[in-house]
């Protein structure tokens, strides 16, 4: 089954459902085929339970801006582009408000299946 997304738009926007210790939230996750891995922004993690600030696992990533250490954090729950995972790691990162999405789907979501983007149609299909 395929999900809709808007071609015109600069970013194709992912809704994803974050589940965690305490509630689950709606995110709009950035699709990047750049990103290797899934990055969360610590707010939306903060809100369902999570503190970033305790977690112990740290990795080294290379943003635009630099060199920085993360935490990564096992999510209880993660669904998007109508797969589910379970204790998915992601990366706790703060974003800007300016960046208007809440993370971005990375390429570990992705592999192992095929992604196919139909940007006539305004379709994506995970499987």
């Amino acid at each position: 089954m395929s999900v809709p997304f808007d071609p015109q738009q600069r970013l194709i926007i992912v809704g994803a459902e974050l589940s965690g210790p305490s509630g689950s939230a709606v995110l709009r996750l950035a699709l990047d085929t750049g990103a290797t891995r899934t990055v969360v922004n610590v707010a939306m993690l903060v809100a369902v339970g999570y503190d970033p600030a305790l977690v112990p696992d740290r990795v080294q990533v290379t943003t635009g801006s630099g060199v920085e250490f993360v935490p990564r954090l096992p999510l209880d729950r993660l669904v998007a582009l109508e797969q589910e995972r379970i204790e998915f790691p992601v990366l706790c990162h703060t974003l800007p408000p300016s960046a208007g999405v809440d993370g971005l789907l990375g390429l570990d979501f992705l592999r192992g299946q095929s992604l196919t983007i139909d940007f006539r149609n305004g379709r994506m299909t995970l499987a």
